[in-house]
């Protein structure tokens, strides 16, 4: 049996507003004599998505009070809708059929002064993972990289702040990379990090393949573009990390009979290794999509090599945590695909998917290290 499987983003401490119980669906034990002594309150709680629920925790006040600014880039979407029998239809009559919609893509910029402060690092573009699971839980970002640096978060289509277009035709991973060119080029950014989590390093690689196709036969450079990428538990096969989240899953079995568990026993091993799901993925779940979703709709994808005429393609951190569903397996194999020996394969100790959230620091501190090196 095949898992279609969320590729969640990374986490970490993040102000949101709670998800609690509305008072009149609170527990109550009517049992309880009226005379009987009132106990002590207990502290609300938040429902937590994998089941159950976790107890309230204290957020940092340190992203709410970094400056930031947040707009909107216009894009378009041409396609034929979903709806449209195209069995047998001519090229001409499929062009026919199209529709083409503008549509909205949201983003946040923490720190912006730094874009192009002389003494700044270069700024860090931010993909997130999904498909469709937007940047909420990365922005916790901003508490573990140095501030001379801005970070630039947007949400892809069809989640989030973004424009939900309800046919699945307008959504590809060609189109996601069309929409990072369009918002680089909206907010002015000409030299910066790539940093992809998931499914998002899935779009970062294919930014730097096409990139570098490009300028093949352009033998200026200029310095600017993409200066470095990091590939964040991001799967070099889609078949391939559904493969190794089976066994994983498998194993699980074996270790327990209760199958009600078998989700949250992955969570906890695989997936974020705290004992409860963290404020931020519970935010970026609340504002999930519902059309382009999970490994299903892009489950025939691999990464291929650039072509040989291809400029070079900038230094990789591919990363994953020593417990991630994204083993080493699916991400060692990122080596065969880049034109240079610049790739850096990284283990994390302790962490599994969402290492930012399990070892904030230590997440921070690789990634401020790899892009300092490369400004």
């Amino acid at each position: 049996v095949t898992h279609n499987i969320e590729m969640p983003p990374n986490q970490g401490l993040c102000a949101s507003t709670p998800f609690v119980l509305p008072a009149s669906e609170e527990r109550k034990d009517s049992s309880v004599p009226s005379d009987t002594p009132p106990r002590r309150p207990r502290p609300r709680r938040r429902r937590i998505l994998s089941g159950g629920f976790g107890p309230c925790t204290t957020l940092s006040f340190l992203i709410g009070n970094t400056e930031q600014n947040e707009g909107y880039t216009a894009v378009r979407r041409t396609y034929v809708p979903s709806t449209t029998s195209s069995d047998g239809a001519s090229q001409e009559e499929k062009k026919q059929d199209m529709i083409t919609r503008g549509l909205t893509l949201y983003h946040k910029i923490f720190r912006p002064s730094m874009i192009d402060a002389e003494e700044a690092g270069a700024p860090i573009v931010v993909l997130h993972g999904g498909p469709s699971i937007p940047s909420d839980y990365l922005y916790p970002l901003v508490e573990h990289v140095p501030s001379n640096r801005a970070i630039v978060f947007f949400d892809q289509l069809g989640c989030g702040k973004s424009s939900m277009p309800d046919d699945i035709n307008a959504y590809s991973i060609k189109e996601a990379v069309n929409d990072l060119e369009v918002v680089l080029k909206n907010l002015g950014i000409r030299r910066f990090h790539l940093y992809g989590h998931s499914y998002g390093g899935i779009v970062a690689f294919e930014y730097i393949k096409r990139i570098a196709e490009r300028e093949a036969c352009n033998e200026s450079k200029s310095g600017k573009g993409c200066l470095s990428m990091v590939l964040s538990s991001a799967p070099f096969s889609i078949k391939m990390v559904e493969e190794e989240t089976e066994a994983l899953l498998d194993s699980l079995r074996k270790s327990g009979d209760d199958a009600s568990t078998l989700e949250e026993r992955f969570r906890i091993n695989h997936q974020c290794r705290t004992p409860h799901m963290p404020a931020p993925l519970i935010d970026a779940y609340k504002n999930a999509g519902t059309v382009w979703r999970d490994t299903a709709v892009i489950q025939d994808y691999v990464a291929t090599p650039p072509s040989k005429q291809a400029a070079e393609m900038p230094p990789v951190l591919a990363m994953r945590g020593e417990h991630d569903f994204v083993t080493d397996h699916c991400v060692s194999e990122w080596k065969s695909v880049f034109d240079h020996d610049k790739v850096n394969i990284r283990t994390l100790e302790g962490c599994s998917h969402h290492g930012l959230l399990e070892r904030g620091s230590m997440y921070g501190g690789v990634l401020n290290d790899f892009f300092s090196e490369h400004d």
